[in-house]
C-alpha cells in the first residue's frame, strides 16, 4: 500500500494583461492631471495680467464636446455589458457589445475631429492654442488607441477565445481610464475654458 500526497491545486492565473491596463490607465490618469495642471497654471498666469486666455472671436462649439461625454457614458454601458456577455460564454451578445464599442468610439473621434475642423485657432497663436491642442490631442489619441483595443478583443472572441475574460475586462478598465481622463478635460478645458 502506498501513501501518495494529491496533486498541487493549479497555480492561480497571473493575470498579465490586466495587471498591466491597470498600470497604464494610472499612467493616464497621471499625464492628463499633469497637462490640465500645467494648462490651469498658465490660465491663471495669463488672467493675472489682465489678459484673456482665450482669445477673442475664438469660440468652441460646446455640443460636440458634451456629445463626447455622453457618448463615452453609453460606450462603458456597452463595455461592461461585454464582461457580462463573456463570463456567460455568450458570443453573440459579445460580439455585438464590442461592435457598439467601437462604433461609440468612432463616433467619439469623429466629434473630436469637428471640434478641429470648425476651430478657427492657429496652433501657434498663442499659450492657449497650444495647450488645447495638446491637451485634446492626447485625448484623441487615447480614442484611437481604445478603438484599436476594441478591434483587438473583437478579433480575439470572434476567432474562438470565449473564455478570455481577463482581456475584456482589461479592456473595461481601460475605457474607464479614459473616461476619467475626458471627464476632467470636459470640466477645465471645454466647459471653464
Amino acid at each position: 500500500m502506498t501513501y501518495a500526497l494529491p496533486a498541487a491545486p493549479p497555480p492561480p492565473p497571473r493575470r498579465q494583461v490586466l495587471v498591466a491596463t491597470t498600470i497604464g490607465g494610472v499612467a493616464v490618469l497621471m499625464l492628463t492631471g499633469g497637462m490640465l495642471s500645467l494648462y490651469i497654471r498658465l490660465r491663471t498666469q495669463v488672467l493675472n495680467t489682465g489678459d484673456s486666455w482665450v482669445p477673442n472671436g475664438v469660440k468652441i462649439p460646446e455640443v460636440p464636446a458634451n456629445v463626447m461625454l455622453a457618448g463615452l457614458a453609453g460606450l462603458l454601458v456597452f463595455a461592461h455589458w461585454t464582461v457580462y456577455g463573456i463570463r456567460r460564454r455568450d458570443r453573440a451578445h459579445v460580439s455585438l457589445s464590442l461592435g457598439l464599442v467601437g462604433l461609440l468610439g468612432l463616433a467619439i473621434i469623429n466629434a473630436q475631429v469637428y471640434i478641429y475642423q470648425h476651430l478657427d485657432l492657429p496652433i501657434a497663436s498663442n499659450g492657449y492654442a497650444g495647450m488645447f491642442y495638446a491637451i485634446t490631442g492626447m485625448v484623441l489619441v487615447l480614442l484611437v488607441i481604445g478603438v484599436v483595443f476594441t478591434t483587438v478583443c473583437a478579433f480575439r472572441i470572434l476567432g474562438g477565445r470565449d473564455e478570455d475574460q481577463e482581456l475584456v475586462l482589461a479592456h473595461l478598465v481601460y475605457w474607464y481610464a479614459v473616461t476619467a481622463a475626458f471627464c476632467a478635460v470636459w470640466l477645465i478645458v471645454y466647459v471653464t475654458k
